[in-house]
């Protein structure tokens, strides 16, 4: 028994000392390499297993590691990460980590929700812009600049206004590319389209924007043809910190922003709030905007099992358009030329101007169930309030096109009593508001486990309900006292009563002011609105699933989901009340309805059934994992949206409209090292039954075309690259060519500004080319550091084969090709005691070589001989010209 137990002892004494000379101790320090500021919560991890520790508040770091021997990859969101060997008990001293165009590591929060590359092993088309990139380069661009310098991506608009530029990704406009806000899905619900000056402060709160080209890795329910973009937010940071900005750039355009975060205390509570306000003239005239951006987020860690976080953001903003002109006007009046402002009594005023205030809410919970699962919510919320103004009644232009207000306001003082009205004896104008309000709310839950240690499921859930209202009302009387409108009624058969209709008359005196503030909390009457009054309710469930199975070499992903879309319109203007057929309303006029007619103001409730089906795999080509290869398979049935389903001002539900059916291969091939990384992809994309919208300009009056069934089939090539030629010398570049065609034929319907159809015809549209996108685009850029935390960077862009935006047509109109030079300097100081604080000072030029092109183009007529043109194009053409020679100028003080 004894030399038993003295065995069993020695037994024990061995296993104990094997494990001990099996594990070693690593230590280190992880530092920004710009400020030379320790980095906090940095994740180090053990390659090859799942051990690992992250850094505590001074970037310090002891791992234990498994193994004598082998190496630990170090890592933080925003930076590229480090991969360094260890040989028994390490110091690996100072580690310092630099801002890359990669994310090594979820965030925060939403953790299974905000669908980044990273966490899918299989690859995708992808680039990643950091907070770094984005304050360094944006300036006072829209948002959507920050993407130019990606593949496949075009970026048109910008002179329409502030906050007006639209994105295309492979060809396909941005109601075809899903954008999410930290898992939070924000594509209109009505027609999927974004507007990006309701999220001008998306610049200021982002830690991140990653754009997924093609199928990428959304594991929610959405159909997204174009790729997914995630808005990746700042939430609450781990220590204390903040900034103050100051910039300016041409035109009068001013901007200061203050944030501040406290930092997670050792209960778990950290908050962070951010204030910018925001105002320029805009770069063409007539382009005035002024906004804020407000954002709050507030976190709570109560165990390492849950985690909270609560954010509320919004960017109540107004700006003056200027739509499309003909060339012929801006070689009159010059490339900055816009008709839709003037003065009264010397004082500026538009017609043309969007106002709009977006709260966006939600709060995220984090629930790590397990070692193996996990679950994450995001429950949100978002109230719209604004609209966008113009003229309604006799408008009275200058000599040069401009608005003649002091001659409107004398014609408005020559209306009998200031009773104006729209096809009335009475006259007169005024600035009408086009309202788009609604107040939407859903949740998005998540659930991760790891069934093995090669396979992984994903399940979960998107709830949404959304309620809009659309009207009009008056915005400014400009010196009448009321305003009549006579509304057309129609039956539940959508007929009109007696040779000019049955109406009814609404007088109004009410008006609101083009303000995101004033609107946020206004109460607007029934008998207040004008023209139309429509009301709508979209509801939306839906469940995904993916099985991914990964190792060393090899993986595999499948997706699957399911949703269904409700949908219902209330007209409360242009259908009939019982009141009104039984001819007891004292606002009607004109003969009864006759007998038996029904109560038309609530359209059919529609029900859609859609699903997606995404599959991939991926290779490992090599040991040193520096070469990798994917491909990825796609079938999409997207159901319409409520835009396409009634696309008039009445309960009349558009013929034919069916579910959009999508079907897509791409493939890919990737090389990355330290120095060098590059990505190849190939793509195709058939697209059917699917609608598209466009306008243009006709005698003043706005005129849109609709698409019905139209087919679409998206080919390329794409390459993009990174060379680290060495410390402080980066040079990046890209490439992308598509084949981007209409195949078939289209029913084409066109309409006025009120939606009343002025012609419908189906027409050959086959190998027509897809236009509002540049199907070839090449790009290079620079930056080198010139001395100690001086910085200088320079892009080039080239574009070529893009086609005006006209909807599908057999002939579209080439637009000519253009280049674009920008370049921007850095300096960043450290400050401080400790120079543990920094003032960044920043300077762009933008089109340096003032390069002049079309943009986009609204109509393609072709040029006839001898006739007036830019460049080949017709001058009778409508589009835009792009900007000029741009700059800003920034200072940014980080503490």
């Amino acid at each position: 028994m004894k030399k038993t137990t003295q065995f069993l002892l020695l037994a024990l004494a061995l296993v104990f000392t094997t494990g001990v000379i099996a594990q070693s101790t690593v230590t280190g320090t992880i530092m920004d390499s710009e400020l030379n500021a320790p980095l906090p919560g940095a994740n180090i991890i053990e390659k090859g297993t799942t051990n690992g520790v992250s850094t505590d508040f001074d970037g310090k770091f002891t791992l234990t590691t498994q193994a004598t021997s082998g190496q630990v990859t170090i890592s933080y969101v925003g930076y590229g990460s480090v991969t360094l060997s260890f040989n028994g008990n390490t110091n690996l001293g100072t580690i310092t980590l630099s801002p890359d165009n990669t994310l090594e590591e979820i965030v925060i929060v939403g953790t299974g929700l905000i669908d980044l590359a990273e966490d899918r092993k299989t690859p995708v088309a992808v680039s990643t812009i950091t907070a770094a990139e984005i304050q360094k380069k944006i300036g006072t661009q829209d948002i959507t600049m920050t993407l130019v310098n990606t593949p496949s991506v075009y970026v048109a608009g910008q002179s329409g206004g502030f906050g007006d530029s639209r994105i295309n990704v492979r060809g396909f406009a941005q109601d075809n590319t899903a954008y999410l806000l930290n898992g939070q899905p924000i594509n209109g619900m009505e027609d999927g389209k974004m507007y990006w000056s309701n999220w001008s402060g998306i610049n200021d709160i982002a830690s991140a924007i990653q754009i997924q080209r093609g199928l990428g890795s959304s594991k929610l329910a959405i159909s997204s043809v174009g790729g997914t973009v995630n808005f990746v937010t700042k939430t609450t940071d781990k220590r204390e910190s903040g900034f103050l900005y100051a910039g300016i750039a041409n035109d009068d355009f001013i901007k200061t922003t203050y944030q501040y975060s406290t930092g997670k205390s050792e209960k778990g509570w950290g908050a962070s709030f951010m204030l910018s306000h925001w105002q320029g003239d805009g770069y063409n005239e007539g382009n005035f905007g002024a906004g804020q951006t407000y954002f709050l987020s507030v976190g709570y860690t109560p165990n390492e099992t849950h985690n909270f976080n609560f954010l509320i953001t919004g960017a109540p903003q107004f700006h003056d358009q200027n739509f499309s002109k003909r060339l012929s006007d801006y070689a009159k009046y010059g490339r900055r030329y816009n008709n839709n402002w003037g003065t009264y009594k010397g004082q500026y005023m538009t017609e043309r101007r969007n106002f709009y205030h977006k709260p966006v809410a939600n709060l995220n919970w984090d629930y790590t169930i397990s070692d193996d699962t996990n679950l994450s919510t995001v429950l949100y919320a978002s109230w719209g309030r604004g609209g966008g103004t113009g003229n309604r009644g006799y408008r009275i232009r200058t000599a040069e096109g401009r608005i003649d207000y002091d001659a409107i306001y004398a014609y408005n003082n020559s209306v009998a009593n200031g009773a104006g009205g729209y096809f009335t004896a009475g006259g007169g104008y005024v600035t009408r508001s086009s309202m788009n309000l609604h107040n939407w709310y859903g949740i998005v839950s998540n659930l991760q486990t790891q069934l093995s240690e090669n396979l992984s499921f994903n399940i979960g859930l998107d709830l949404r309900t959304y309620y809009g209202k659309h009207f009009r009302m008056v915005e400014n009387f400009h010196g009448l006292t009321s305003w009549q409108e006579d509304i057309r009624l129609r039956d539940e058969n959508h007929q009109t009563y007696g040779s000019f209709g049955t109406y009814k008359n609404v007088i109004t005196t009410r008006d609101l002011s083009a303000n995101p503030w004033a609107v946020l909390f206004a109460d607007v009457d029934e008998k207040d609105k004008i023209a139309y009054s429509n009301d709508e309710r979209i509801s939306y469930g839906g469940v995904f699933a993916q099985l991914e199975y990964a190792n060393d070499k090899f993986s595999a992903f499948f997706q699957g989901a399911l949703s269904n879309q409700w949908h219902q319109r209330f007209d409360h203007y242009q259908y009939a009340d019982q009141s009104l057929i039984n001819g007891t309303s004292p606002q009607w006029t004109g003969t009864p309805l006759p007998a038996g007619t029904t109560d038309s103001v609530d359209s059919e409730k529609i029900s859609n059934v859609g699903y997606n089906l995404k599959g991939g795999l991926g290779f490992v080509l090599d040991e040193a994992e520096e070469n990798k290869a994917y491909v990825n398979a796609g079938y999409y049935s997207r159901q319409p949206y409520q835009d396409n389903i009634w696309t008039q001002f009445n309960n009349q539900e558009s013929p034919g409209y069916q579910n959009e059916t999508i079907f897509g291969l791409e493939a890919g091939y990737s090389y990355s090292t330290r120095a060098f990384s590059a990505n190849v992809n190939v793509y195709r994309t058939s697209w059917k039954d699917r609608v598209i919208s466009s306008s243009s300009i006709v005698g003043g009056v706005v005129q849109n075309t609709l698409n019905f069934g139209v087919e679409q089939l998206h080919s390329g090539l794409e390459v993009d690259f990174i060379a680290r030629l060495a410390d402080g010398f980066k040079f990046n570049g890209f490439m992308s060519a598509g084949s981007w065609k209409y195949q078939g034929t289209s029913r084409t319907q066109i309409t006025d500004e009120n939606q009343n159809i002025i012609s419908e015809d189906e027409v050959d549209v086959d190998g027509g080319m897809v236009g509002d996108a540049a199907q070839f685009t090449l790009g290079f850029g620079i930056d080198v550091d010139l001395a100690e935390r001086l910085s200088w960077d320079a892009d080039f862009r080239y574009y070529d084969r893009l086609y005006a935006n006209v909807g599908a047509v057999k002939q579209n109109l080439r637009m000519p090709a253009y280049k674009i030079v920008d370049t921007g300097v850095s300096y960043k100081m450290l400050v401080g005691k400790d120079k543990d604080k920094s003032l960044n000072i920043r300077a762009n030029v933008n089109n340096v070589f003032y390069e002049i092109y079309l943009s986009d183009l609204r109509t393609n007529i072709q040029a006839t001989g001898g006739e007036a043109n830019f460049k080949g194009i017709s001058n009778r053409n409508q589009g835009y010209f792009g900007l000029g020679r741009t700059w800003n100028v920034s200072l940014r003080y980080k503490f």
